[in-house]
């Protein structure tokens, strides 16, 4: 079972998933649907079955103006620590003549949102030519009509793609969005506050009662909810609203047992170093950072599954560097590419062809389960499956009542 104790380097790991996922999650619980680390937000494209509504495209310049203007999270790509430049994208300019405006401006998908929606609703330009947005994020971009469908022959690496990744409900076949980075949600422990023995199943941390009063889940609906539905045997690709309540009484009944003391964001960091929280729901990256400062902590991938999310290119409506973006997009889809950068940052390659580039330059992480999954451990890891509108409001209203109950 993959551990964190498999990690490699934590210096490199710290530096590269703790500043994406603590920023994702720098909200709060104020907008449960905004904290989302796994899954999607739409259904089949627009969460219906329908069409997705036609993006307003803009005149692409991408011939006359060499520029892609990008937005992504902070500490998100390869960086040179003496020059703190990005060498991707400097060979990407030499490369293509492209210059690249890369702006580390996306620290949450709502507070992102709320700054474009209101140039998309009217159909005009947001001055981005590309972003990455969480999986549940492009679900409601895709049925809003807000992003532009993508022209393949310009992006031929797209057959690159994982296969885990390929058909996912919110976007089948690929059409609108194509994964950055990946990681999972799982089980973090102390094992001061435990006595010493590892808390690897949901069913041991709901339950057992040597943890009792010792426990937090997340905030976040898709990885509680979905972590408990998986546990009870429930595919969260296809759960129903039956096993969805199911699993909203299961964490209820823990609620009032007292085994669960709270749901926190990424707030359970300090509590579960210090041994106030023994056990918790928990995304790899704050992990990573705590183990900085005390190995001992653990981490489990549970045997019945984990939630499994991605982050996404996409381009936005009404952008005027179309071909430029799918260009760049097309380029980290290289797996030569993808290697420098997933060598940094060290979250999962949605790219194929990375894994034998970096066993020849980084071993280490080459030989990482969490970063370079086998069969096994990929055959645990699950994404939430698309939600409709009416869906998400009703699912998240029924989850709050236990979160705040």
């Amino acid at each position: 079972m993959p551990s964190l104790n498999d990690l490699p380097s934590q210096a490199a790991l710290v530096r590269g998933l703790v500043g994406r996922r603590t920023l994702m999650l720098g909200a709060g619980a104020a907008g449960v649907a905004a904290l989302s680390a796994c899954g999607s937000g739409g259904t089949k494209a627009t969460g219906t079955g329908s069409a997705a509504p036609t993006a307003k495209a803009a005149k692409d310049m991408s011939d006359t103006e060499k520029v892609v203007n990008w937005s992504n999270w902070p500490q998100y790509i390869d960086i040179d620590d003496k020059t703190k430049t990005h060498p991707t994208l400097e060979a990407f300019t030499k490369q293509t003549g492209i210059k690249v405006n890369y702006n580390e401006d996306y620290n949450d998908n709502d507070e992102f949102y709320a700054k474009v929606r209101p140039l998309l609703a009217a159909g005009q330009d947001t001055g981005r030519d590309v972003w990455v947005s969480t999986d549940w994020m492009v679900a409601r971009l895709i049925r809003q009509g807000y992003v532009e469908k993508f022209d393949l022959a310009n992006i031929p690496n797209h057959k690159n793609l994982v296969s885990t990744l390929t058909n996912v409900t919110f976007d089948p076949g690929r059409l609108y969005s194509l994964p950055w980075q990946s990681g999972f949600a799982g089980i973090a422990y102390n094992p001061t506050a435990t006595g010493g023995k590892a808390v690897e199943s949901v069913d041991q941390l709901l339950t057992d009662p040597t943890l009792k009063g010792k426990v937090t889940l997340l905030t976040e609906m898709r990885d509680t909810v979905g972590l408990v539905l998986l546990a009870m045997g429930k595919k969260i690709e296809s759960f129903t609203d039956a096993d969805f309540q199911a699993a909203v009484d299961e964490i209820k009944k823990a609620k009032d047992s007292g085994q669960i003391k709270g749901f926190t964001g990424n707030d359970y960091t300090k509590p579960l170093a210090s041994g106030d929280t023994a056990a918790c729901f928990a995304w790899t990256g704050d992990i990573v950072q705590l183990r900085a400062d005390n190995p001992k902590l653990g981490y489990t991938l549970p045997a019945t599954g984990c939630t499994y999310w991605s982050d996404n290119f996409v381009i936005p409506a009404m952008a005027r560097h179309k071909k430029n973006a799918e260009i760049l997009i097309n380029y980290y889809y290289d797996p030569a590419v993808m290697a420098q950068v997933v060598d940094y940052v060290n979250y999962i390659s949605p790219v194929d062809g990375v894994l034998p580039v970096l066993l020849k330059s980084d071993p280490a992480v080459a030989q990482n389960q969490l970063i370079f999954p086998d069969a096994a451990t990929m055959s645990r890891a699950h994404v939430f499956r698309g939600l409709t509108p009416a869906e998400e409001a009703k699912y998240n209203a029924i989850f709050q009542t236990v979160v705040t109950g």
